[in-house]
C-alpha cells in the first residue's frame, strides 16, 4: 500500500546528491531509508537485492541514512564509513558489507572492510576521525524526519511512503502496481 498524503511524500526529492543504483530512466525509483546495525534492514537488504535482480533496469535504488543512534551505537559511524568508501567509489560495495557483517560494526572492524574493499586505508581512517561525512549523514537522517520516516527500514516507491510489508513477493507487487 502506498500513501498518499503530503507528509507521506519524499522530501526532498530524488537528486544527483543521492546513492543511486540503476538508471535514471527507470520507471520505478525505490528509495529506503535505514540502518546498517538494524536487524529489519538486513532482513530488507536481502529481499531489495533481489528485486534488484529480478526488476534490472526497470528499477533504481536510493539508500539514504537513518540511523537509530539511541538503539544502534554503531550505526552513526557505519553510516560514515559508507560516505568514506562512497567518495572513494565504494559506496555500494561498503553498503552490502556492512549489512552482511551487522554485528561487527566497530571501528576495527570498519578498517577490516576497507583494506578488503581495496579502499585508500589511510584516508579512509582520517576521514573517520575526522567526522568528515557526518553531514551528509545528519542531512539524510533530517530529509527523513520530513518525509515523515519514523523507523526503519522505509521505503518510498516513486516518492510516495510504501507502507506494507517488504516480503519479496508483496514489495514485487507494490512495485509492479506503478510500472
Amino acid at each position: 500500500m502506498i500513501q498518499r498524503s503530503g507528509v507521506t511524500t519524499l522530501t526532498p526529492p530524488v537528486s544527483k546528491q543521492d546513492h543511486v543504483l540503476g538508471p535514471e530512466s527507470a520507471p520505478v525509483t525505490l528509495v529506503e531509508y535505514g540502518d546498517y546495525e538494524c536487524p529489519y534492514c538486513g532482513m530488507a537488504h536481502l529481499t531489495v537485492k533481489e528485486v534488484l535482480q529480478l526488476l534490472g533496469d526497470q528499477l533504481r535504488l536510493v539508500f539514504r541514512h537513518f540511523p537509530l543512534i539511541q538503539i544502534h551505537p554503531h550505526a552513526e559511524r557505519a553510516a560514515e564509513a559508507a560516505e568514506a568508501a562512497g567518495a572513494q567509489g565504494k559506496f555500494w560495495a561498503m553498503h552490502d558489507t556492512l549489512f552482511e557483517h551487522q554485528r561487527a560494526l566497530d571501528d576495527t572492524h570498519l578498517v577490516l572492510y576497507a583494506t578488503a574493499l581495496d579502499l585508500d586505508k589511510d584516508r579512509f581512517v582520517r576521514e573517520l576521525a575526522e567526522h568528515k561525512y557526518a553531514d551528509r549523514v545528519i542531512k539524510d537522517l533530517l530529509s527523513g524526519a520530513r518525509s515523515g520516516v519514523n523507523g526503519t527500514p522505509t521505503f518510498f516507491i516513486n516518492g510516495l511512503r510504501y507502507e506494507g510489508v517488504y516480503d519479496l513477493q508483496t514489495l514485487l507487487a507494490a512495485i509492479n502496481a506503478v510500472v
